[in-house]
């Protein structure tokens, strides 16, 4: 059995899940403060306290999102969705220039894409073509250092320019194979190479270019 609440406490949660059911989306702190004439500090702490006695679960650092739970502390069937930031741009083509702005975010399907602190980008170009990854796509990351065989990677080259490609590990080299014949594969160093995540999904709706 979960702890008792006290009031301050039961009014948080109750906006939470007053907002939730009818905008499909955790408000943010700065609005949960107006509302309740808090501060920020109160409301993150309230969130805190929510969290700990199993009424609500925060997602990383990287998103805001809030899943409230049920009696046996699963995510409500409300909140099947999880909120993740779309951070700049990646080249899908010849690599551009690592972008670091933040650029809006995107509503996914929690119960698909599961992993901690994702991450979308921008897709430009057409290498990855064949894998199905297309110019205006947003891709869907999972944050990694590291990558097995034949995984797509999002990965930083020569410490400035982001690219989306296949990962291969060599003897005395990195491969970064492209999808599409019109390309070839990048052969570089082991120092040249930083993989920043791993893409778990494609995400076209109104934000992708049709093919």
């Amino acid at each position: 059995m979960r702890p008792r609440l006290t009031p301050k406490q039961q009014r948080l949660l109750d906006l939470l899940r007053n907002t939730v059911e009818r905008e499909g989306k955790t408000p943010s702190l700065r609005r949960l403060a107006e509302k309740l004439d808090v501060s920020h500090a109160a409301v993150a702490q309230g969130l805190q306290t929510l969290e700990k006695k199993g009424y609500v679960r925060r997602e990383g650092r990287y998103s805001r999102t809030v899943h409230l739970l049920n009696r046996a502390r699963e995510a409500s069937g409300s909140q099947r969705w999880v909120e993740i930031p779309v951070v700049g741009r990646v080249a899908a083509g010849l690599p551009m220039y690592a972008q670091q702005e933040w650029d809006g975010s995107i509503v996914v399907d929690a119960h698909i894409y599961r992993g901690a602190n994702l991450f979308a980008l921008r897709v430009r170009g057409d290498s990855m073509r064949e894998a199905g990854i297309l110019a205006g796509d947003l891709a869907v990351c999972e944050p990694r250092q590291f990558a097995r065989n034949g995984e797509i990677v999002v990965a930083l080259v020569r410490g400035e320019e982001a690219t989306i490609k296949r990962f291969f590990l060599h003897e005395d080299h990195v491969e970064l194979r492209p999808e599409n014949p019109g390309y070839t594969p990048l052969h570089l160093g082991f120092d040249e190479v930083l993989v920043q995540g791993k893409v778990v999904g494609i995400h076209r709706g109104p934000e992708g270019i049709p093919s």
